[in-house]
């Protein structure tokens, strides 16, 4: 038989020394990341905040990020990046390099812009990596005491009585505020005017104006108000009582069902970036927010313990993803 007929023999994909290199090589990665992270971080942070400053997140995210400047020894800078439900700076983060410099903190709005913005030029599951949620922050259903409403009861039935005329307001279109008054809505059976804004600060102004009716808002950055007498607390939006506000009974004790939504800020990162520094960071916001200083200050702004593990958090956010989409189905929630 000459070489011209001789049968076909696929050569091996790899031969026995290619399947050593592969291995030597992942070894390699890996003791190549966890060089990095052990260096890391070399200079100032970047973090990225999609809402305006002095907002619920934005607040718990300097309070954190104080606590890493110190245990890092390099600068956490904020950075607020508002507008577009969040995309725009959530947007921004996407196209940092994943080199653990830039972070994300963000609201559970993170996981409802995937139904209200389909468009955006990243993918929420795929391009962000979760590291911890940093903090569970119960809103609170408030209304300035000029409207003469008291209570739930009374709220749901002026409703009623006059369909799709009370004004809510929200932190934004398909912002978690939203969502909340959504849920609430849904349960109670009304039609009402939902009126968005460019975070919380402003949704405050006009609530406090009476020039909007209600407004689902995170306790953190409405308690001094309720205490000052300001705006009235008809109800805790969450599955259970605030901490802040123990004798607030939640939407659900008053009677609505289906009413409650989790309201929560936490840290996310590029997906590309090493593993080694997630799991670096991961241990050193749990160590932030374990510190008596930083439970403190949580603890006077209402705010409440949600910690999870990396992969934990990017399981959660995969499940509210799929839960966040059927509520906006439900409620006809559109970005403006």
């Amino acid at each position: 038989m000459n070489n011209s007929t001789k049968p076909f023999r696929k050569a091996p994909l790899l031969c026995d020394h290619c399947v050593l290199c592969g291995k030597s090589l992942l070894v390699l990665l890996f003791i190549s990341s966890s060089a990095f992270a052990q260096t890391w971080p070399a200079k100032s942070l970047r973090v990225v905040v999609p809402f305006t400053a002095a907002s619920a997140t934005d607040t718990v995210a300097r309070i954190v990020a104080e606590r890493l400047t110190q245990q890092f020894g390099q600068t956490l800078v904020v950075e607020n990046r508002p507008g577009a439900g969040g995309t725009i700076g959530v947007g921004t983060v996407a196209r940092a390099e994943a080199d653990g410099y830039t972070l994300l903190v963000h609201s559970s709005s993170f996981t409802v812009t995937p139904t209200t913005y389909p468009n955006t030029p990243y993918n929420t599951e795929r391009d962000f990596s979760g590291v911890t949620p940093l903090a569970n922050l119960p809103n609170v259903l408030v209304i300035a005491p000029s409207k003469n409403i008291r209570s739930v009861k009374e709220l749901v039935a002026a409703a009623r009585a006059k369909p799709g005329t009370l004004t809510y307001a929200s932190a934004g279109a398909g912002s978690a505020t939203q969502l909340n008054a959504e849920r609430f809505r849904l349960g109670a059976g009304f039609e009402g005017v939902h009126v968005p804004f460019k975070g919380t600060p402003e949704a405050l102004t006009e609530i406090l104006t009476g020039r909007v009716d209600y407004y689902f808002c995170p306790v953190i950055s409405v308690l001094q108000f309720i205490k000052e007498g300001k705006l009235l607390a008809l109800a805790a939006g969450s599955s259970k009582r605030s901490s802040a506000l123990p004798d607030v009974p939640t939407t659900l004790e008053a009677g609505i069902p289906n009413s409650d939504y989790n309201f929560y800020v936490g840290m996310m990162v590029p997906s590309k970036t090493p593993r080694a520094i997630v799991d670096t960071l991961y241990k050193n916001v749990v160590a932030a927010l374990q510190t008596p200083e930083t439970k403190e200050r949580m603890a006077k702004l209402g705010a409440e313990s949600m910690l999870m593990k990396p992969a934990e958090f990017d399981a959660y956010i995969r499940m509210e993803i799929a839960s966040n989409a059927a509520l906006v189905r439900a409620a006809g929630v559109t970005a403006y």
